[in-house]
């Protein structure tokens, strides 16, 4: 019998217990082994404190992030927070650090030039430290990330606008195991990014290797380009919800051939009854209809493409029919189809 899956915490959450942690040190004098604080739902969570250091006029807290089962790449970092006291009128200033990045773009959460330290989180570093001193006192939350930079070189934070480091987030507070939700919020963030920089295209791609494929011939500026993934349903909805004028789909012939049989998710496993289908269709185009044994016999629909040396008339007929599912996730949008060959190529735009 499997076991739970565990929910974990953002880094938002970490960054308001280690900010807790660091005030008590500072007004204490003494390090505290662990600290609770306020989600944003109600609920409490307790954090164990790692790292503490105490100055004349501030102090320094760490917290090990714990992101749970959910495979998060901020997992086992260091989030840290700094408190010193600061001299004027009540204030709980909050700036960012080693590791934590700067945003350079527009369409985010945070205006550009500001910490890529994202609203709900600000609020919880600003509830954590008042708990510990509440008005008028002046202090300052300095956040930061142990190795935050090289993590963020995994990420899409770049192409996103967040330079040198990673971005504190969280609405909740806690990562549930396992969700989409990262994922769809950073194509919701990278939407937002495009349209922001003046791109009227965005260009939604299955993985990197379509992605590079598509940008020679597009030429559009990278902003426009949003990974997606498997999540083709969502990211066509988001689109069409944003007011994104036109979509280009680009992916290889496997995705494409899912996106035709009307998957939104295209990791589902169900390829043995797409090339079912497909060999229907086959069979009712003339074109191609002495395909329809090999596209029953075929393992993968990219051995059906190879096998029938990239027909034409069989990548249009799967390109029509995935551009038409499109069009009904994304009714505000144009949708177009970029077939990326498996040699690099592109076998099909329009």
């Amino acid at each position: 019998m499997k076991r739970p899956l565990r929910s974990g915490y953002t880094t938002g959450a970490c960054a308001a217990a280690a900010a807790k942690g660091a005030a008590l040190l500072l007004r204490d004098g003494q390090p505290a082994g662990t600290v609770t604080i306020a989600l944003p739902s109600g609920e409490e969570a307790r954090f164990t404190l790692h790292r503490q250091e105490r100055e004349a006029d501030s102090a320094t807290c760490s917290v090990i992030k714990d992101a749970g089962d959910d495979p998060d790449i901020t997992n086992g970092a260091e989030i840290v927070a700094t408190v010193a006291s600061l001299t004027g009128e009540s204030s709980v200033v909050i700036v960012g650090g080693s590791g934590v990045g700067r945003v350079t773009k527009p369409g985010l959460a945070v205006a550009v030039g500001e910490w890529a330290i994202n609203p709900v989180p600000r609020q919880m570093i600003t509830a954590a430290v008042r708990s510990v001193f509440p008005e008028p006192a002046s202090v300052q939350v300095a956040i930061a990330i142990t190795n935050g930079a090289e993590l963020a070189q995994k990420t899409l934070n770049n192409r996103l606008g967040i330079v040198g480091g990673l971005s504190i987030l969280g609405t909740t507070g806690i990562v549930r195991p396992i969700s989409a939700r990262a994922w769809t919020d950073t194509i919701d963030a990278a939407i937002d990014v495009a349209l922001a920089c003046g791109s009227t295209t965005v260009v939604l791609s299955t993985g990197r290797t379509s992605e590079v494929v598509a940008q020679t011939p597009l030429q559009l500026p990278e902003e426009a380009f949003v990974m997606m993934g498997d999540h083709i349903g969502y990211a066509l909805a988001s689109c069409s919800r944003k007011g994104v004028a036109e979509v280009v789909l680009a992916c290889q012939f496997a995705k494409l051939v899912k996106i035709a049989c009307g998957h939104e998710q295209t990791h589902v496993s169900s390829s043995e009854l797409d090339l079912q289908m497909l060999a229907s269709w086959v069979r009712s185009e003339p074109r191609i209809s002495g395909l329809e044994s090999r596209a029953r016999q075929a393992n993968t629909a990219r051995q059906l493409l190879e096998d029938s040396d990239n027909d034409s008339a069989l990548i249009e007929l799967v390109a029509v029919r995935a551009r038409a599912f499109a069009r009904k996730l994304a009714p505000e949008s144009e949708v177009k189809v970029l077939l990326a060959g498996y040699d690099g190529k592109v076998l099909y735009f329009a």
